[in-house]
């Protein structure tokens, strides 16, 4: 088996059998008020998640010798890897960022460069833009392929350390094929379905008492101020206000009807007898003034 493929048959399924156990700690975090992606949230995760790794590394790879190898796998199999891949990942990871990162903006300027030629600036946005992204979005995913591969290929050769020391299995495929399978399920499994159920509903008690409240709400800075709520109407007084609010308008419009009445009677008797309003002080003429105008002279009397 080559490096890349035993690499790849350990890792693969010890990253699978660990990423529930991890996403129930990030859960439980998430409860706390501490996010996983930030510190010191991701502190807390990683320190957690290293016994997980171990264990999870030692079940597929013991799984690995039996099953594929037909070795005995060596003891502490799953700690010697944990510690190997992680003083390799440590050195090739940030590594490979750093190739990614450049190989990702040179394809980038390279393909806005394609497109400053003359035969290409009259093409419309939208298809430059599908054209753009699938030139330097393929270069970057053979560049992030490759250094998957490398990554593969080196942790390939820290198990193939390891396969090198084991011995060769006496016992037949099936007695191997046991071996394997009382890996993952012992012989007591009362005892293991007692353990995991008590695990579950110790979690399920843990994040539900980390949880400030037990239902969605929003940020405090999208909290609204509380507005005051009204007294619970009552039926009956109601209807005793608006019974008294109809009898003050019934009585008020009466009131203008009875005006208007007698203001119209007031005006139909004196234009029977003929009589108009006297004029006002201000409207009559000063005693002994008369009015003249001029060019003409008042006649003298005799």
């Amino acid at each position: 088996m080559s490096s890349v493929k035993l690499g790849l048959a350990v890792a693969w399924p010890a990253f699978w059998t660990g990423v529930p156990i991890k996403v129930v700690i990030a859960l439980l975090l998430l409860a706390t008020g501490l996010h996983p992606w930030e510190m010191p949230g991701l502190a807390f995760l990683l320190l957690l998640s290293i016994p997980i790794d171990i264990w999870a590394l030692g079940l597929s790879s013991r799984t690995v010798f039996l099953e594929r190898l037909h070795l005995q796998p060596p003891a502490l199999v799953g700690l010697t890897l944990w510690w190997q891949a992680t003083l390799f990942s440590a050195l090739y990871l940030p590594i490979a960022y750093l190739i990614g990162s450049q190989a990702v903006a040179g394809a980038q300027a390279v393909a806005s460069r394609m497109f400053e030629l003359e035969l290409l600036k009259t093409m419309p946005v939208p298809e430059r833009i599908s054209i753009e992204l699938t030139m330097w979005g393929s270069a970057a995913a053979v560049v992030l392929l490759v250094l998957a591969l490398g990554w593969l290929f080196g942790f390939g050769r820290i198990v193939g350390r390891q396969v090198a020391t084991a011995r060769p299995a006496a016992e037949p495929y099936q007695a191997l094929v046991r071996q394997w399978d009382l890996l993952r399920v012992p012989d007591d499994q009362p005892l293991v379905l007692t353990v995991l159920a008590a695990s579950g509903v110790t979690l399920v008690v843990l994040f539900w008492a980390f949880m400030p409240v037990s239902t969605p709400h929003p940020h405090e800075l999208y909290e609204k101020p509380q507005e005051k709520v009204g007294p619970p109407l009552k039926p009956a007084e109601a209807l005793q206000k608006t019974e008294k609010l109809i009898a003050q308008a019934e009585s008020a419009v009466q009131a203008l009807e009875a005006k208007a009445k007698k203001d119209v009677k007031n005006k139909g008797k004196n234009k029977g007898t003929g009589k108009e309003a006297a004029p006002s002080k201000a409207d009559q003429p000063k005693a002994g003034k008369t009015e003249t105008t001029p060019g003409n002279a008042a006649a003298p009397t005799r």
